[in-house]
């Protein structure tokens, strides 16, 4: 069954092997009749800390997270491509995720109760990710922090389930012939919808 993939790109760099990693990716899944739409969040027009928040109010949406949450909205299948960068997501990944994650489009708290409701339920997502730290290395002395705030304390949080993760690394030592043997395994992912 073909899906409708929602890519996104959070990576600030428009040169980076992340734009290459999701391109693939985007390619493939087309070629196996995937609709497919992407968002880059570095050409979004929005504010990451709003005056709003200062009074603990919710800040308006700007245009480009609201087509943003209504792209999420359509998904069935999203796919985040990003950098490890201090053991987590880009500062402009995680203020668009604060940003468009809200609650009463991504998740709702129960009145007088400490469930919520999970309101992104019967999506599934892939991380698709890139290091200068080796994967292993990464899981085993740190933790891996940024994968486990995606899967378990964002995605998860908000109903999206299986979220699955590609590490990638090490980025600065690899050589070509490594990188595109990295861009075959995302063009596997993009073919097989996963």
């Amino acid at each position: 069954m073909n899906k409708r993939i929602l890519i996104l790109q959070g990576n600030p760099c428009q040169d980076s092997y992340c734009f290459a990693l999701a391109e693939t990716y985007k390619k493939s899944a087309i070629d196996s009749g995937a609709e497919v739409r992407e968002i880059i969040v570095k050409d979004l027009q929005f504010d990451l800390n709003p005056p709003e928040y200062q009074h603990q109010q919710r800040p308006q949406l700007e245009d480009d997270l609201i087509k943003s949450q209504e792209d999420i909205q359509w998904a069935e299948h999203l796919v985040f491509v990003y950098p490890t960068w201090w053991g987590t997501m880009p500062t402009l990944l995680k203020g668009f995720i604060d940003r468009t994650f809200t609650s009463g489009f991504a998740f709702k708290y129960r009145s007088d109760s400490v469930w919520w409701d999970r309101l992104l339920k019967g999506k599934s997502a892939r991380l698709i990710v890139t290091m200068d730290t080796p994967p292993l290395y990464f899981k085993l002395a740190f933790g891996q922090p940024g994968h486990t705030a995606m899967k378990n304390t964002i995605l998860e949080f908000c109903g999206v389930k299986p979220v699955k993760i590609t590490s990638f690394g090490i980025i600065k030592s690899s050589d070509l012939k490594q990188r595109q043997k990295w861009l075959q395994q995302v063009a596997l992912l993009g073919k097989k919808q996963l």
